[in-house]
């Protein structure tokens, strides 16, 4: 496999992509922000003195998703069909999981559009809890699921959590779905 956005001489480039043909595409990436109890307690009960933090990351991961092709320089720019934040909240751990799902119909895949909502998700919890709890560790970003395009499904190999699979619904966590 080579690298597609370098020309032969080194050059970077934007993959022309005018060629392929469209394809329904679906992309699930996924990350965790790991907290103190006290910061999770006022996550979860609504009581952060900024307000409703699921409410704002989830916004502003969609926000930040549709801006992808400013943030990352050889993104093609996308009409987005699709954008969904969704958590998973988890005390035994402190952990907040979030999971951006973005879809499309087109010549390219939203890899980069799930990465990048998922992450500005988890840095909107960070900005909003940071009075609370500055040790707050971000981190477990990746790509779960894509579908579409020339290189079809992926499913990322480990015993990973994706909530297309699992439903979204897991006795053990708790599940905030736009309030």
């Amino acid at each position: 496999m080579e690298f597609t956005h370098f020309d032969a001489e080194g050059n970077a480039r934007m993959v022309d992509v005018s060629r392929k043909q469209d394809t329904v595409r679906e992309a699930t990436a996924a990350g965790s922000i790991f907290m103190s109890s006290d910061c999770f307690e006022k996550v979860v009960s609504g009581s952060m003195a900024k307000g409703d933090v699921l409410g704002a990351a989830r916004i502003a991961g969609i926000m930040g998703a549709k801006k992808t092709p400013d943030l990352i320089p050889l993104c093609h720019i996308l009409n987005l069909t699709g954008l969904s934040v969704e958590f998973e909240l988890h005390g035994e751990t402190n952990e907040i999981r979030a999971f951006c799902t973005a879809r499309t119909t087109g010549k390219t895949g939203v890899e980069m559009e799930a990465l990048t909502g998922v992450s500005v998700t988890l840095l909107t919890i960070y900005d909003m809890c940071k009075a609370v709890d500055k040790g707050m560790k971000i981190g477990e970003i990746r790509l779960l699921r894509k579908s579409g395009g020339k290189s079809g499904l992926y499913v990322r190999p480990e015993n990973d959590r994706d909530p297309a699979e699992t439903g979204r619904d897991n006795a053990e966590s708790i599940k905030n779905r736009g309030k």
